[in-house]
């Protein structure tokens, strides 16, 4: 397939459903690669923003035990976060399928 995200075999895809879960019960550090505009405009509650522009696994925070999940607008930036990840010795090997878009499509809250 053209559209196919290479590499993304290597990243575990993770519904809208189980991120917020996960977030809420304080066992998920969701990561935001989308851009600062991006974010401003609307974001994930609770998230830790690093733009993947600029992105170096090294910022990302200590998770304290807490699995880190990379999200972005529709899917394909997190999986790239996450590659980048992986390549740089990081275990961080989840993405948030379908990003904010399907996160507001599963009826979650955003901040605006």
């Amino acid at each position: 397939m053209a559209d196919e995200m290479p590499r993304a075999d290597e990243v575990i895809n993770l519904t809208p459903q189980e991120v917020d879960e996960g977030v809420r019960a304080g066992r998920i550090l969701l990561i935001d690669v989308r851009e600062p505009n991006e974010a401003a405009v609307e974001s994930y509650p609770d998230a830790v923003l690093l733009p993947l522009s600029s992105f170096n696994p090294a910022d990302i925070p200590d998770p304290q035990g807490k699995q880190v999940v990379f999200a972005c607008r529709s899917g394909r930036r997190s999986i790239t976060a996450s590659v980048a990840a992986q390549d740089a010795g990081y275990p961080y090997d989840h993405h948030l399928a379908g990003g904010i878009l399907g996160w507001k499509a599963a009826g979650l809250p955003t901040r605006t």
